[in-house]
């Protein structure tokens, strides 16, 4: 009787071992990454740093479809997560526009999808979950307010004589690009005499940045300030500035959005005057958020990145540091 007992209480331990086991390793979420593609130096760090969060984590399988720049290819790889069921969708938009039928297919499929970096149009974001990254208004408005400051400082803008800007603009419609354009616009409110001459995208290339850029200076001599909504774009207006004969950083003041390790190059050889930092670096975010909704927790509708400003007073102690 006594080794009956004893075996009764070894099966009721194991079970119990068993369930607190059960209960202790979460359940494996197959999670689709649906990215616009690898334009830029913060693209592709982007891309690694989310790989990397979800390869570190067992207990997740990432699907990753690479659109190539183009929204037909996400839209499709979007329509493939959906019916391969995964448990989730992580999706950066192209452009704002164009996926509402999509991202109600996954609504009615039950599958959440959590935006990185760039959302969708106002009236989509009620078939997506949260968003996660940077504020794109605020940085064209830390431009604006670098700008600002540092023209005082160096005595070119008494607040009287126009100050003229041109603007690079990134790909037509998308987030980032209609943001910075706002931000940077909200503080020119408040300078009368700053006009922006000419303003073109540049599709967040450094290609089509220089290309735009030779463009700008053969039709305007009197550029004093360049806004470029990212550094890829203005490294790439910085190589059509030297070959102009003319000194960027010097001759032409330039700011833009991101904070590259180029950037930093640039910076501390006196040819980009700021950065503002967007950080890439979305994977632990992402798989935090994931793991936060697969244990039953709401998500915000905005998750936030900490970002910075970098100048040429800042950016070699800072640059040993960068990750991308």
């Amino acid at each position: 009787m006594r080794n009956w007992k004893k075996v009764v209480g070894l099966f009721v331990a194991v079970v119990a071992l068993g369930s607190v086991a059960a209960f202790a390793a979460p359940k494996t979420w197959v999670v689709g990454f649906s990215q616009i593609g690898s334009e830029s130096e913060w693209r592709t760090a982007d891309t690694i740093s989310v790989q990397n969060a979800f390869n570190d984590d067992p207990s997740f399988i990432l699907i990753y479809s690479d659109a190539q720049q183009k929204q037909e290819n996400q839209i499709k790889a979007i329509r493939s997560f959906i019916a391969r069921r995964v448990n989730a969708i992580l999706f950066t938009a192209l452009v704002e526009t164009g996926y509402g039928p999509v991202l109600q297919e996954a609504k009615n499929a039950g599958i959440p999808v959590v935006m990185i970096d760039r959302d969708v149009q106002a009236s989509d974001r009620g078939l997506r979950l949260t968003i996660m990254g940077s504020d794109f208004i605020k940085e064209g408005e830390k431009a604006g307010t670098w700008l600002a400051t540092y023209l005082q400082k160096q005595g070119i803008d008494d607040g009287t004589k126009p100050i003229d800007i041109v603007e690079l603009q990134g790909t037509t419609g998308s987030a980032p690009a209609i943001d910075r354009k706002t931000g940077f616009a909200n503080i020119m409110k408040q300078h009368p005499n700053w006009q922006i001459t000419r303003s073109q995208t540049g599709n967040f290339t450094s290609a089509e940045g220089k290309a735009v850029m030779e463009a700008f200076l053969k039709a305007d001599q009197h550029i004093q300030v360049l806004y470029a909504h990212n550094d890829q774009m203005a490294l790439g207006a910085i190589q059509a500035i030297k070959e102009a004969g003319l000194r960027p950083g010097k001759d032409i003041i330039i700011v833009s959005v991101d904070g590259v390790k180029g950037a930093f190059d640039a910076m501390v050889a006196g040819e980009l005057n700021a950065s503002i930092e967007c950080s890439p670096l979305l994977g632990p975010q992402a798989v935090q958020a994931l793991r936060d909704l697969r244990d039953g927790q709401k998500l915000p509708g905005r998750i936030w990145t900490i970002e910075g400003i970098f100048d040429q007073t800042n950016a070699a102690a800072a640059l040993p540091s960068r990750q991308y």
